[in-house]
């Protein structure tokens, strides 16, 4: 599912050259998608809502649309098919629980034509996107719908407990027959729009293994990068604030155990990064590209459709940044390592693939020849682990640690030092010259000062660990001889301090 990696780039090829799916012109099956969805969300209008039963997430309906016409369906100029909608209530839930309304809906994909993508991945599937930019439309192979429909109960469960997911939103589930031909293709949304140049977009699994764009792949306008792509390119990886950070990283996890769960290995995080210092030169060519997307600010808003409403859900938080800078297209702040500003688009894309016979097989064999850890396919909680430890320390971090420079935090760090090692020597000073008893209680004075050396671990940016007894003692020491750099006027002090200590 690699859906809008391509950031809209058109299907490779001539243009008078049609690419082909089984042996169906993409041009066919754009009509007979645009004709069967519409038949059948319009014919679902019809039926009451009402709660969804179990049952409802094996029904499969299905009609007959000639190329002449019927009594129920319009004429078309291309070969007769049937159309099956796979769970039509189940996912008709699902669009009004995203906020989508069926006259919306449908409006997005049959009002125009749906303009098809070049995928770079190697599943040969189509990618189609609707003309307002909403919708993904890919076909799925027969074990991958299976698969999907199998899903659907568990699916419908973790989007009532967890609205906030990084996870494909399906719209719908659909199959055109042809000809003996079956093309099953699911709608989905749209992780990366297109009206937002992506200046890099990547494709991470946190595997190693082959994880390089090919020398075809980056020869386009806009390529799709892989993990090792993004470790030469990013290496130091990308920043946060705090909260959104946080809030990140809890819908990623919570969504790799959902997937882990279901048994379900060889996801992928779809990263589109727009480099905001950039399209302020770019703003010209943009504006002149982006005039047919006007008219998206009068259409529906689906709701957790973009990235920043993913991870914060339907609050203000997330709608404030899109209202209040409308041209963010709910992209995620953040920041490179160059403190460039930057919207970030995401989305885990291709979870239709489960841990099954065929796939453990490929893990065996592949790990016979390479490292097992570093090859994509492999058992879901490795998997998970392993893409979740990725993120968390390679891909994303916290902007704290842009803050504070090494230099500074070591400048602060002596003058704490300096400050400690001058209350300790006045200290000492005043003990020497008010008590000068016997040796004893003199070493009693220098346990206390064992303590006041012991109590600076509460201060982080001079002590950063817990000492033992045995290492305050020799950091009281330490601190003392350092003030031969502090307090240039006291030298029988010193001297005082040194024969005490011997």
């Amino acid at each position: 599912m690699s859906s809008a990696a391509e950031n809209g780039d058109a299907a490779p090829g001539k243009q008078n050259e049609e690419k082909t799916y089984k042996k169906t012109a993409s041009s066919a099956i754009k009509g007979a998608i645009q004709l069967g969805i519409g038949y059948t969300v319009g014919n679902l209008t019809s039926k009451p809502d009402r709660d969804v039963l179990m049952q409802d997430f094996y029904v499969v309906e299905s009609v007959f649309l000639p190329s002449e016409g019927s009594n129920l369906t319009p004429a078309h100029h291309y070969p007769d098919f049937r159309f099956k909608t796979y769970a039509p209530l189940a996912f008709r839930y699902f669009r009004e629980l995203f906020g989508i309304k069926p006259d919306d809906y449908l409006y997005s994909i049959c009002s125009e034509p749906l303009i098809e993508l070049s995928n770079p991945g190697a599943s040969g599937s189509l990618f189609f996107v609707t003309s307002d930019d909403e919708f993904i439309i890919k076909t799925v192979q027969h074990k991958e719908a299976e698969f999907l429909q199998k899903l659907l109960p568990g699916y419908y469960m973790n989007l009532n407990q967890n609205p906030r997911t990084l996870l494909p939103k399906f719209y719908g589930l659909y199959c055109m027959q042809s000809g003996g031909i079956n093309i099953r293709i699911v709608v989905m949304n749209n992780v990366l729009p297109r009206s937002m140049r992506m200046h890099f977009t990547y494709d991470l699994k946190g595997s190693t293994y082959k994880r390089r764009a090919s020398r075809k792949e980056r020869e386009k306008s806009n390529p799709t990068f892989k993990d090792l792509d993004f470790l030469q390119d990013m290496h130091e990886g990308l920043y946060f604030d705090t909260e959104t950070y946080n809030a990140l990283m809890k819908t990623l996890q919570r969504d790799c155990r959902v997937l882990e769960s279901f048994k379900i290995m060889d996801y992928s995080l779809l990263l589109g990064i727009h480099i905001l210092d950039h399209s302020l030169k770019e703003k010209e060519e943009e504006n002149s590209q982006n005039v047919p997307d006007a008219k998206r600010s009068g259409m529906q808003k689906v709701l957790y459709s973009t990235a920043m409403e993913s991870i914060q859900g339907p609050g203000k938080p997330g709608d404030g940044i899109i209202t209040e800078n409308p041209d963010t297209m709910g992209g995620i702040p953040a920041k490179s390592h160059k403190g460039e500003k930057l919207l970030l688009f995401m989305g885990i894309i291709d979870i239709l693939q489960s841990y099954r016979l065929m796939k453990k097989l490929e893990h065996s064999w592949k790990a016979l020849v390479y490292d097992g850890d570093t090859v994509s396919v492999h058992r879901p909680s490795f998997y998970a682990d392993r893409f979740l430890k990725f993120m968390n320390s390679r891909v994303f971090k916290k902007i704290q640690a842009l803050k504070a420079s090494p230099s500074k935090k070591r400048c602060n760090s002596i003058a704490a030092l300096k400050a400690t090692s001058q209350e300790i020597v006045s200290s000492i000073s005043q003990e020497w010259k008010d008590e000068k008893r016997d040796l004893l209680t003199e070493g009693q004075s220098f346990s206390s000062l064992d303590e006041e050396a012991l109590g600076s671990r509460h201060r982080p940016d001079l002590v950063p660990s817990t000492p033992s007894l045995f290492e305050a003692a020799s950091l009281a020491t330490t601190i003392s001889s350092s003030s031969l750099y502090v307090d240039e006027h006291c030298p029988h002090d010193r001297t005082a301090l040194y024969s005490n200590s011997k």
